[in-house]
Parts: C-alpha cells; structure tokens; sequence
C-alpha cells in the first residue's frame, strides 16, 4: 500500500529511517539505565527526578572543569605569595635546625697544660700483638703497599656561603675517586671531637682516635678540604718512606736552616700508625687550644719564624716551629718531600693544565702533572678568602675537570673544556668493550688487583 502511494524507493528510505530510530532510541535506554546505574540515579523514584539529576550532574561535572584552573592557579599563588609555607625551601630559617645544646663542653683547667687525651705508651708492642691476633687484618696489603686510610672532613654546620657546599661534594667525589682507584680507604668526618680544638687544629684529636681505633691501618693521610686530586695515575712511593713516620711537603733548607713558616705544609701528609707518631702528637697539639694559650703561641711563632704575619698559632707554623727546635728529637723520622706534589700550591699550577694535557700524561704527580691542588687561601666554605672569590671557584671548577677528565675517559667521555661541567663522547661505543684499551690503566690499576690477592691468601 505505501508502495503504491509513494513508490518503491521512497518507501524503503523511510523504512530504513524507522529501523534507525528504533536502534537509537534502544541506545538511549540503555545508556540511562548505565547511567542511573553509575551516578546514582533512580533513587527519587521517577524518570522525571532521573532526568533531572543526569542534568545536575552533568552541569556539575561542566562547571568544575571550568573551575579547576583558576583554582589551582589561586592555590600556587597562595603557596608562592607566603612566606610560612612549610614546604618551601628557599623561606624556611635553616637556624632552627642548627640549634646548639644549651650545656657546653665543661671548660679545661687554664692552669693544667692540654692534652689530646690519656699518656699512651707502649703502643708498637700493643699493635703488633693486635696485628697477630687478627691476621685477617694485615697493615700491609700488598709487597710495599702498606693499608691507607685517607681522612678528610668539613664543618658539621653548612656552610657560610651558597655555593660552599657544592665544592665540598666536588671535593669528596675527587677524593673517593682516587682512593677507589689506589685501595685506599676514607674516612670523612663531620664531628668537632674537640672543642677546643677548633679550626686549624680540629684535624689532631681526630687523627690520634682514628690511630688508636685502626691498628690495622699504617699509614693516615690527612687531607684538607680545599685540596684536590690532579694526578690519578700517580701511586705514592710508599717503599721511599719505609724508614720515615710523617711525610709533609716541604724543603730541609726552608725548615731547618730558614725557619721559614712556609717550609713545608700540613694540608696533605701521611702519618705512620706507631707510638712516635702519638708523642709528636703530643708534643704539636699545646699550641692549639682556643683562646688565650692560642694567642700567645702565635706571638711567639710570629717572632721565631721567619715571614710569619702576625696572627694566631697555627698548626703548620707550630710544626715548622717543632722541628726546626727539635731537629735531634724528630727530624730523623721526618720526610720533607719535594720530588712530586703531595702539595701543590693551586696559584702555580691551574693555569698550567692545557699545556700539561699537550705535553705530558698522569703518573708524574711533580709539575708536570701535579698528584695534589691545594687551594690554600680561597676557603670556599667561608664567607671571605685571600682571594678574588669568582678566581677560586672557577679555579677550583678547572681542577676538579682536570682530574675527573681521567676517571671519565675511562669510560669514554671528558668534559667539553676544563670549565664546563657538560661532557662530550670521545671513544665510540663497540660490540666488543672488552677489546677496549685501557691506556692510563684505571680501570683496574695493579695496585688494587695485588691488595684483592694478598687478603684472598688468608
């Protein structure tokens, strides 16, 4: 009938319309009966109040979205416009965390002279029965590669300037480096054992409880903060001191005969574990004490010594000061070294790294490629240095590449130039590592291989 009325194509258009119409009205219920299921609709009862509440609902969703920006952008401008929020770093007083006891050390007798600690006698024996009795714990690990402990340390407050701390993560990360490569081991300390003996002298107390903790250990290097490793092939000739308890950087002439302050450095040197080292000790450490004793000391170490400004004792003038007094009594045990830089005044040797880099390679440790930088005067860790502060750091900073080019090289890289901190790849990746040269030997020095085999005997 309604072929005949509007023809046999119209009529199969609208019976498809009608087909369409049925699916989509099937689609409508079943997407409310989804939602009512989803959002909680059908709880008024009546599909007037379902419809009503899919509306609110979805009106709702439409303005929070809307909302949601300007609110978490009022929620940064509060956080960020207030200086009590708990989670900002840069408003937050770091002093209340650095806030002291309120008992103090009880104060020395003035009229008592100071001690580092109780008489310790007998010591050699001592250890050497310990060394016996613990024979998984040799002091020497290696044909003439005595056991190492390196000491270092810093303040345990922060430092005084922004950027100090940095350079204190630069300069531990330097030191580790070189001591993973020789089998030496560190010890890092953030304690005042002392407090009396602050500043230059805080390194005694600590040096003294380390050798009498270590039995095992030979020798203790002490090293400043502000020094760096620049030479990480180079191994200390330890045979050369088999003779000798304290080895310093330093120049007979300029001690002994010019009793110049200056002869020799405390920043970097290496104390033998024995009883002569405790009695030296002993004998450096009066001069050190804060305050009056320390003040005195300096004025007589001013009129002694030769070029020493006026200021209070220190703990290199003081061993300047002991030796070239008490030659017959230490001298004998006492190695001033100068063929290589166990100290090497930073001032003389920076500006000089592009042409060691052209001319020589490490393993000199001398002036040709000097083992230690010592930034004497630049205190990056203090409010003021003797120094230009931009100098020190980009001074420091060259350094620091200088000798972290030799690690990184190991693995194919090196800084872009001694003052950037970005890297550059200098050795193409292989399908054969293993067939990799190792031209500087660091990856796996001998030192290292020859201390893992001697202990692997016992």
């Amino acid at each position: 009938m309604i072929d005949k009325c509007l023809g046999a194509q119209r009529s199969r258009k609208i019976q498809r319309t009608l087909r369409h119409c049925k699916v989509t009205i099937l689609c409508l219920v079943l997407t409310v009966v989804v939602l009512r299921g989803t959002i909680g609709a059908g709880r008024f009862g009546t599909p007037e109040q379902d419809f009503i509440e899919i509306r609110d609902h979805f009106n709702y969703q439409s303005s929070r979205k809307l909302a949601e920006p300007h609110r978490v952008l009022e929620e940064l401008q509060t956080k960020t416009s207030g200086d009590d929020d708990p989670n900002n770093y840069n408003t937050f007083d770091v002093d209340k965390l650095l806030v002291e006891d309120e008992e103090g050390d009880p104060k020395p007798d003035p009229n008592k002279p100071y001690r580092l600690g109780p008489k310790v006698s007998n010591w050699d024996e001592k250890r050497s029965d310990w060394l016996k009795q613990n024979p998984n714990y040799p002091n020497f690990v290696g044909p003439n590669k005595p056991r190492v402990m390196l000491v270092t340390g810093s303040s345990p407050k922060p430092c005084e300037n922004p950027v100090g701390d940095h350079y204190l993560l630069k300069s531990i990360k330097n030191k580790i480096d070189y001591c993973r490569l020789h089998g030496i081991e560190v010890f890092y300390n953030m304690a005042l054992l002392d407090a009396e003996m602050a500043g230059f002298w805080a390194k005694l107390p600590l040096i003294r409880r380390l050798l009498l903790s270590h039995p095992e250990v030979e020798f203790l290097w002490w090293m400043d903060s502000d020094a760096l490793f620049t030479d990480m092939s180079f191994e200390v000739p330890w045979e050369r001191y088999k003779d000798h308890n304290l080895v310093l950087h330093g120049w007979d002439e300029m001690v002994y005969d010019q009793k110049n302050w200056i002869g020799l450095n405390t920043g970097s040197f290496l104390l033998r574990n024995c009883q002569w080292a405790l009695d030296i000790l002993d004998a450096w450490a009066p001069m050190g004490p804060k305050g009056k004793v320390r003040d005195e000391a300096g004025k007589v170490l001013t009129r002694e010594l030769k070029d020493r400004p006026g200021f209070e004792a220190d703990d290199q003038s003081a061993m300047v000061y002991l030796l070239a007094s008490q030659r017959e009594k230490w001298g004998d045990k006492v190695y001033l070294e100068n063929k290589y830089y166990l100290h090497g005044y930073w001032g003389i040797l920076v500006d000089r790294f592009e042409e060691m880099i052209e001319n020589y390679q490490p393993g000199f440790g001398d002036h040709r490629w000097p083992l230690v930088t010592h930034f004497v005067g630049c205190k990056p860790c203090g409010k003021f240095g003797d120094y230009p502060v931009e100098k020190c750091l980009k001074q420091m900073d060259r350094a620091f590449n200088f000798g972290d080019n030799q690690i990184l090289q190991i693995y194919g890289f090196r800084h872009k130039s001694l003052a950037s901190r970005r890297v550059k790849r200098v050795r193409d990746e292989t399908s054969n590592p293993l067939e990799v040269k190792d031209e500087l030997r660091l990856l796996h020095p001998v030192v290292k291989a020859v201390k893992l085999l001697f202990i692997n005997c016992y």
